[in-house]
Protein backbone atom coordinates (compact mmCIF):
# COMPACT_ATOMS: atom_id res chain seq x y z
CA UNK A 1 0.00 0.00 0.00
CA UNK A 2 1.55 3.50 -0.92
CA UNK A 3 2.07 5.93 2.24
CA UNK A 4 1.22 9.46 1.64
CA UNK A 5 3.63 11.90 2.78
CA UNK A 6 2.33 15.58 4.24
CA UNK A 7 4.14 18.80 5.41
CA UNK A 8 2.08 19.29 8.72
CA UNK A 9 3.81 22.62 10.07
CA UNK A 10 6.68 24.64 8.85
CA UNK A 11 8.72 27.68 10.15
CA UNK A 12 11.30 29.93 9.29
CA UNK A 13 14.03 31.75 11.17
CA UNK A 14 15.82 35.23 10.06
CA UNK A 15 18.39 36.52 12.38
CA UNK A 16 18.28 40.08 13.64
CA UNK A 17 16.76 43.26 12.11
CA UNK A 18 16.05 43.80 8.60
CA UNK A 19 19.18 45.45 7.20
CA UNK A 20 18.35 47.88 4.02
CA UNK A 21 20.72 48.68 0.70
CA UNK A 22 22.33 51.29 2.67
CA UNK A 23 23.02 49.40 5.45
CA UNK A 24 25.20 46.67 4.08
CA UNK A 25 28.62 47.65 4.00
CA UNK A 26 28.19 49.07 7.36
CA UNK A 27 27.73 45.37 8.68
CA UNK A 28 29.87 43.09 6.04
CA UNK A 29 32.81 46.05 5.80
CA UNK A 30 34.72 47.44 2.94
CA UNK A 31 36.90 45.62 0.73
CA UNK A 32 40.35 47.30 1.15
CA UNK A 33 38.60 50.14 3.04
CA UNK A 34 36.67 51.37 -0.51
CA UNK A 35 33.14 51.63 -0.98
CA UNK A 36 31.82 49.17 -3.52
CA UNK A 37 31.81 50.00 -7.35
CA UNK A 38 29.54 47.23 -8.16
CA UNK A 39 27.24 47.44 -5.22
CA UNK A 40 24.38 50.20 -6.68
CA UNK A 41 24.33 48.32 -10.19
CA UNK A 42 23.94 44.67 -8.94
CA UNK A 43 21.64 45.80 -6.39
CA UNK A 44 19.15 47.61 -8.56
CA UNK A 45 19.60 44.62 -10.64
CA UNK A 46 18.91 42.01 -8.03
CA UNK A 47 15.60 44.51 -7.03
CA UNK A 48 16.17 42.69 -3.47
CA UNK A 49 15.65 45.81 -0.78
CA UNK A 50 15.97 44.53 2.95
CA UNK A 51 18.01 40.93 3.74
CA UNK A 52 18.33 39.32 7.61
CA UNK A 53 22.33 38.30 8.61
CA UNK A 54 23.52 36.29 11.80
CA UNK A 55 26.18 39.28 12.21
CA UNK A 56 26.26 41.62 14.50
CA UNK A 57 25.82 44.92 13.09
CA UNK A 58 28.11 46.41 15.70
CA UNK A 59 30.63 44.01 15.56
CA UNK A 60 30.33 42.21 12.88
CA UNK A 61 30.62 38.98 14.68
CA UNK A 62 28.11 35.99 14.17
CA UNK A 63 25.77 36.06 17.00
CA UNK A 64 24.43 32.49 15.62
CA UNK A 65 26.13 29.79 13.92
CA UNK A 66 24.23 27.77 11.43
CA UNK A 67 23.63 25.12 13.63
CA UNK A 68 22.09 27.22 16.30
CA UNK A 69 19.96 28.61 13.69
CA UNK A 70 19.00 25.68 12.09
CA UNK A 71 17.82 24.41 15.50
CA UNK A 72 15.60 26.89 16.28
CA UNK A 73 13.86 26.59 13.18
CA UNK A 74 13.49 23.12 14.34
CA UNK A 75 12.47 24.20 17.35
CA UNK A 76 9.45 26.39 16.06
CA UNK A 77 7.88 23.27 14.72
CA UNK A 78 6.69 22.42 17.96
CA UNK A 79 4.46 24.02 20.70
CA UNK A 80 5.91 21.07 23.34
CA UNK A 81 9.93 20.71 23.36
CA UNK A 82 8.98 17.21 24.29
CA UNK A 83 7.92 16.74 20.72
CA UNK A 84 11.39 16.95 19.88
CA UNK A 85 11.90 13.69 20.93
CA UNK A 86 9.59 12.44 18.41
CA UNK A 87 11.74 13.11 15.70
CA UNK A 88 12.68 10.03 14.00
CA UNK A 89 14.46 11.05 10.98
CA UNK A 90 16.43 14.79 10.75
CA UNK A 91 17.36 15.82 7.11
CA UNK A 92 19.66 19.14 7.08
CA UNK A 93 20.77 21.05 3.84
CA UNK A 94 23.22 23.66 3.89
CA UNK A 95 25.57 25.15 1.14
CA UNK A 96 28.46 25.92 3.81
CA UNK A 97 28.48 23.93 7.35
CA UNK A 98 29.98 25.86 10.03
CA UNK A 99 32.74 22.99 9.91
CA UNK A 100 34.14 20.96 7.22
CA UNK A 101 33.04 17.61 9.41
CA UNK A 102 31.26 16.61 11.24
CA UNK A 103 28.35 16.85 9.02
CA UNK A 104 26.10 19.65 9.39
CA UNK A 105 23.12 17.33 10.70
CA UNK A 106 24.67 16.18 13.16
CA UNK A 107 25.45 19.28 14.79
CA UNK A 108 22.21 20.44 14.36
CA UNK A 109 20.64 17.12 16.17
CA UNK A 110 23.32 18.77 18.80
CA UNK A 111 22.20 21.76 19.60
CA UNK A 112 18.51 19.63 19.42
CA UNK A 113 19.43 17.55 22.32
CA UNK A 114 16.68 15.77 21.66
CA UNK A 115 16.36 11.83 22.02
CA UNK A 116 18.54 9.28 19.00
CA UNK A 117 17.37 9.45 15.91
CA UNK A 118 18.00 9.03 11.93
CA UNK A 119 20.21 12.22 10.47
CA UNK A 120 21.26 12.84 7.26
CA UNK A 121 22.98 16.08 6.07
CA UNK A 122 22.86 17.00 2.19
CA UNK A 123 25.28 18.65 0.42
CA UNK A 124 24.99 21.03 -2.31
CA UNK A 125 24.17 24.64 -2.67
CA UNK A 126 20.46 26.08 -3.33
CA UNK A 127 19.01 22.35 -3.86
CA UNK A 128 20.54 20.56 -0.80
CA UNK A 129 17.84 21.87 1.24
CA UNK A 130 15.34 20.02 -1.85
CA UNK A 131 17.64 17.37 -0.89
CA UNK A 132 17.13 16.93 2.38
CA UNK A 133 13.29 16.95 2.16
CA UNK A 134 13.51 14.56 -0.56
CA UNK A 135 15.33 12.49 2.18
CA UNK A 136 12.78 12.91 4.65
CA UNK A 137 10.33 12.45 1.86
CA UNK A 138 11.21 8.81 1.31
CA UNK A 139 11.67 7.96 4.94
CA UNK A 140 8.11 8.64 5.46
CA UNK A 141 7.08 7.14 2.22
CA UNK A 142 8.87 3.78 2.46
CA UNK A 143 7.64 3.38 5.85
CA UNK A 144 10.84 3.32 7.89
CA UNK A 145 9.71 6.63 10.17
CA UNK A 146 6.25 8.20 10.78
CA UNK A 147 7.54 11.83 11.44
CA UNK A 148 10.70 13.17 10.33
CA UNK A 149 12.11 16.74 9.82
CA UNK A 150 13.65 18.28 7.14
CA UNK A 151 15.82 21.84 7.01
CA UNK A 152 17.25 24.44 4.74
CA UNK A 153 19.76 26.62 5.69
CA UNK A 154 22.85 29.57 5.29
CA UNK A 155 24.51 31.59 7.20
CA UNK A 156 26.43 32.95 3.93
CA UNK A 157 27.48 36.34 5.72
CA UNK A 158 29.83 34.84 7.31
CA UNK A 159 31.61 34.49 4.03
CA UNK A 160 30.76 37.88 2.59
CA UNK A 161 32.97 40.26 5.16
CA UNK A 162 35.25 42.46 4.06
CA UNK A 163 38.32 40.40 5.65
CA UNK A 164 37.75 37.48 3.05
CA UNK A 165 38.01 39.30 0.17
CA UNK A 166 41.49 39.78 -0.71
CA UNK A 167 41.65 40.84 -4.86
CA UNK A 168 40.02 44.49 -5.60
CA UNK A 169 36.62 44.65 -8.22
CA UNK A 170 38.22 43.99 -11.84
CA UNK A 171 35.55 45.79 -13.58
CA UNK A 172 34.85 49.52 -13.96
CA UNK A 173 31.42 51.15 -13.91
CA UNK A 174 30.92 51.76 -17.57
CA UNK A 175 31.59 48.51 -18.18
CA UNK A 176 28.96 46.85 -15.32
CA UNK A 177 26.29 49.72 -16.63
CA UNK A 178 26.53 47.79 -20.33
CA UNK A 179 26.53 44.21 -18.77
CA UNK A 180 25.12 43.67 -15.10
CA UNK A 181 25.84 39.97 -15.55
CA UNK A 182 29.57 41.02 -14.96
CA UNK A 183 29.01 41.94 -11.48
CA UNK A 184 27.72 38.80 -10.64
CA UNK A 185 30.97 37.46 -9.66
CA UNK A 186 32.20 37.70 -6.25
CA UNK A 187 31.09 40.94 -5.44
CA UNK A 188 27.51 40.23 -6.63
CA UNK A 189 27.42 37.68 -5.14
CA UNK A 190 27.95 40.07 -1.23
CA UNK A 191 24.77 42.23 -2.23
CA UNK A 192 22.54 39.57 -3.05
CA UNK A 193 23.44 36.24 -0.08
CA UNK A 194 21.11 36.34 2.80
CA UNK A 195 20.82 34.56 5.72
CA UNK A 196 17.98 32.21 6.84
CA UNK A 197 17.14 28.65 8.33
CA UNK A 198 13.18 26.86 7.33
CA UNK A 199 12.07 23.81 8.67
CA UNK A 200 9.33 21.06 7.48
CA UNK A 201 7.50 18.56 9.55
CA UNK A 202 6.81 15.63 7.69
CA UNK A 203 4.26 12.97 8.47
CA UNK A 204 2.54 10.05 7.43
CA UNK A 205 -0.83 11.22 8.58
CA UNK A 206 -2.80 14.75 7.46
CA UNK A 207 -2.61 16.04 11.28
CA UNK A 208 -3.69 20.01 11.69
CA UNK A 209 -0.99 20.77 14.07
CA UNK A 210 -2.32 24.60 13.09
CA UNK A 211 -4.00 26.78 11.34
CA UNK A 212 -2.40 26.74 8.26
CA UNK A 213 -3.06 24.33 6.02
CA UNK A 214 -1.34 20.90 5.84
CA UNK A 215 0.13 19.82 2.10
CA UNK A 216 0.46 16.42 0.55
CA UNK A 217 3.71 16.15 -1.13
CA UNK A 218 2.50 14.76 -4.75
CA UNK A 219 6.55 14.29 -6.00
CA UNK A 220 9.61 15.82 -6.06
CA UNK A 221 11.98 15.44 -8.93
CA UNK A 222 15.25 16.15 -9.35
CA UNK A 223 17.77 16.54 -11.83
CA UNK A 224 21.53 17.41 -12.72
CA UNK A 225 23.15 18.36 -15.99
CA UNK A 226 26.79 18.05 -14.50
CA UNK A 227 27.05 15.07 -17.10
CA UNK A 228 27.24 18.05 -19.73
CA UNK A 229 28.00 20.95 -18.14
CA UNK A 230 30.76 22.73 -16.02
CA UNK A 231 30.91 23.97 -12.77
CA UNK A 232 29.70 27.24 -12.24
CA UNK A 233 28.99 28.38 -8.85
CA UNK A 234 31.89 27.22 -6.79
CA UNK A 235 33.85 27.98 -2.83
CA UNK A 236 36.79 26.47 -1.70
CA UNK A 237 38.74 26.24 -4.83
CA UNK A 238 39.72 28.02 -7.63
CA UNK A 239 38.10 27.65 -11.56
CA UNK A 240 40.68 27.44 -14.32
CA UNK A 241 40.50 28.82 -18.48
CA UNK A 242 39.43 24.94 -19.02
CA UNK A 243 36.74 25.11 -16.66
CA UNK A 244 39.03 22.73 -14.50
CA UNK A 245 38.98 23.16 -10.82
CA UNK A 246 42.03 23.00 -8.29
CA UNK A 247 41.03 21.89 -5.03
CA UNK A 248 41.74 23.98 -1.66
CA UNK A 249 43.46 21.50 -0.14
CA UNK A 250 46.40 22.48 -3.16
CA UNK A 251 47.09 25.51 -1.80
CA UNK A 252 48.96 26.86 0.61
CA UNK A 253 47.84 28.86 3.79
CA UNK A 254 48.94 31.90 2.02
CA UNK A 255 47.47 31.46 -1.29
CA UNK A 256 44.19 30.43 0.46
CA UNK A 257 43.37 34.11 1.87
CA UNK A 258 45.65 36.09 -1.87
CA UNK A 259 43.57 34.11 -3.59
CA UNK A 260 40.49 34.60 -1.84
CA UNK A 261 40.05 30.73 -2.51
CA UNK A 262 37.29 30.28 0.47
CA UNK A 263 34.79 32.81 -1.02
CA UNK A 264 31.52 31.77 -2.91
CA UNK A 265 32.34 32.35 -6.50
CA UNK A 266 30.38 32.54 -10.06
CA UNK A 267 30.90 31.80 -13.54
CA UNK A 268 29.01 34.66 -14.68
CA UNK A 269 29.09 33.84 -18.46
CA UNK A 270 28.11 30.27 -17.93
CA UNK A 271 25.17 31.22 -16.07
CA UNK A 272 24.32 33.38 -18.08
CA UNK A 273 23.97 31.89 -21.43
CA UNK A 274 22.54 28.32 -19.90
CA UNK A 275 20.92 28.67 -16.13
CA UNK A 276 17.15 29.27 -17.68
CA UNK A 277 17.51 27.17 -20.45
CA UNK A 278 19.25 24.07 -18.90
CA UNK A 279 17.79 23.70 -15.48
CA UNK A 280 14.43 25.62 -16.57
CA UNK A 281 13.04 24.78 -19.79
CA UNK A 282 15.56 21.12 -20.61
CA UNK A 283 14.29 20.33 -17.01
CA UNK A 284 10.96 20.84 -16.84
CA UNK A 285 10.29 19.17 -20.36
CA UNK A 286 11.53 15.92 -18.97
CA UNK A 287 9.31 16.11 -15.61
CA UNK A 288 6.75 17.08 -17.95
CA UNK A 289 7.33 13.83 -19.66
CA UNK A 290 7.09 12.20 -15.67
CA UNK A 291 4.68 12.99 -13.81
CA UNK A 292 1.63 14.81 -16.61
CA UNK A 293 1.92 17.96 -14.90
CA UNK A 294 -0.75 20.36 -15.48
CA UNK A 295 -0.54 23.62 -15.69
CA UNK A 296 -4.10 24.42 -15.57
CA UNK A 297 -4.16 22.96 -12.17
CA UNK A 298 -1.40 25.02 -10.84
CA UNK A 299 -2.55 27.74 -8.52
CA UNK A 300 0.40 29.12 -6.72
CA UNK A 301 4.34 28.76 -8.60
CA UNK A 302 7.24 29.34 -6.01
CA UNK A 303 10.33 29.99 -8.27
CA UNK A 304 13.87 30.43 -6.47
CA UNK A 305 15.11 32.49 -8.34
CA UNK A 306 18.54 34.13 -7.38
CA UNK A 307 18.29 37.51 -8.50
CA UNK A 308 14.76 39.30 -10.24
CA UNK A 309 16.98 39.72 -12.84
CA UNK A 310 15.99 36.50 -14.12
CA UNK A 311 12.51 36.84 -13.04
CA UNK A 312 11.18 38.09 -16.31
CA UNK A 313 13.58 35.75 -18.08
CA UNK A 314 12.02 32.76 -16.45
CA UNK A 315 8.25 34.11 -17.38
CA UNK A 316 8.87 34.87 -20.72
CA UNK A 317 10.86 31.45 -21.11
CA UNK A 318 7.85 29.41 -19.70
CA UNK A 319 5.53 31.47 -21.71
CA UNK A 320 7.29 30.44 -24.91
CA UNK A 321 7.80 26.90 -24.17
CA UNK A 322 4.16 26.61 -24.02
CA UNK A 323 4.06 26.53 -19.84
CA UNK A 324 2.29 30.49 -19.09
CA UNK A 325 2.00 30.72 -15.62
CA UNK A 326 -0.32 33.73 -15.08
CA UNK A 327 1.75 36.51 -13.15
CA UNK A 328 -0.88 36.46 -10.29
CA UNK A 329 -0.13 33.05 -9.42
CA UNK A 330 3.86 33.26 -8.86
CA UNK A 331 4.80 33.76 -5.05
CA UNK A 332 8.36 35.76 -4.20
CA UNK A 333 9.50 36.85 -1.63
CA UNK A 334 13.12 37.71 -2.45
CA UNK A 335 12.84 41.46 -2.51
CA UNK A 336 12.28 41.47 1.35
CA UNK A 337 13.91 38.32 2.12
CA UNK A 338 16.76 38.13 0.15
CA UNK A 339 18.54 35.06 -1.46
CA UNK A 340 18.59 32.34 1.10
CA UNK A 341 19.89 29.81 -1.13
CA UNK A 342 18.69 26.27 0.31
CA UNK A 343 16.57 27.99 2.93
CA UNK A 344 14.69 30.08 0.15
CA UNK A 345 11.69 27.36 -0.56
CA UNK A 346 10.94 26.75 3.12
CA UNK A 347 10.84 30.44 3.78
CA UNK A 348 8.72 30.99 0.94
CA UNK A 349 6.51 28.03 1.54
CA UNK A 350 5.95 29.09 5.25
CA UNK A 351 5.23 32.97 4.44
CA UNK A 352 2.71 31.70 1.39
CA UNK A 353 0.89 29.56 3.85
CA UNK A 354 0.52 31.74 6.72
CA UNK A 355 -0.98 34.46 4.55
CA UNK A 356 -4.06 32.60 4.43
CA UNK A 357 -4.33 32.58 0.66
CA UNK A 358 -3.78 28.94 0.21
CA UNK A 359 -7.46 26.52 0.57
CA UNK A 360 -7.94 22.81 0.43
CA UNK A 361 -7.08 21.55 -2.91
CA UNK A 362 -4.79 23.73 -4.09
CA UNK A 363 -2.18 22.91 -6.06
CA UNK A 364 1.51 24.81 -5.78
CA UNK A 365 4.09 24.09 -7.95
CA UNK A 366 7.74 24.97 -6.43
CA UNK A 367 10.95 25.16 -8.77
CA UNK A 368 14.39 25.26 -6.75
CA UNK A 369 17.36 25.62 -9.34
CA UNK A 370 20.94 25.42 -8.58
CA UNK A 371 23.82 26.85 -10.75
CA UNK A 372 26.85 24.93 -8.91
CA UNK A 373 27.23 22.77 -11.86
CA UNK A 374 23.74 23.18 -13.07
CA UNK A 375 21.02 20.82 -11.33
CA UNK A 376 17.45 21.31 -11.31
CA UNK A 377 14.60 20.52 -8.77
CA UNK A 378 10.83 20.56 -9.22
CA UNK A 379 7.65 19.91 -6.64
CA UNK A 380 4.26 19.24 -6.36
CA UNK A 381 2.15 20.21 -3.56
CA UNK A 382 -1.61 19.85 -2.71
CA UNK A 383 -3.38 21.66 -0.16
CA UNK A 384 -5.69 19.09 1.96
Amino acid sequence: MSINVYITQTSAVLPNEAVTNDEIENVLGMVHGKPSRAKRIVLRQNGIKERYYVLDPKTGQPVFTNAQLTANAVKQLFTDKKDLNTIGCLACGTTLADQLAPNHAVMVHGELKNTHCEVNAASGICMSGIAALKYAWMAIKCGEHALAVSTGSETASVMLRAEKFSKAETHTPEELEQQPELAFEKDFLRWMLSDGAGAFLIENTPTQRSSQPVLHIDWIKMLSFANEMETCMYAGTEKNEKGELRSWTDFDKDELMERSILTISQDVRLLNENIVDVVLIKALKQIIKETNLNLDEIDFFLPHISSMYFYDRVAKALTDNGFHIPHEKWFTNLTMRGNTGSASIYIMLDELLKSGRVKSGNKILCFIPESGRFSSSFMLLTAV
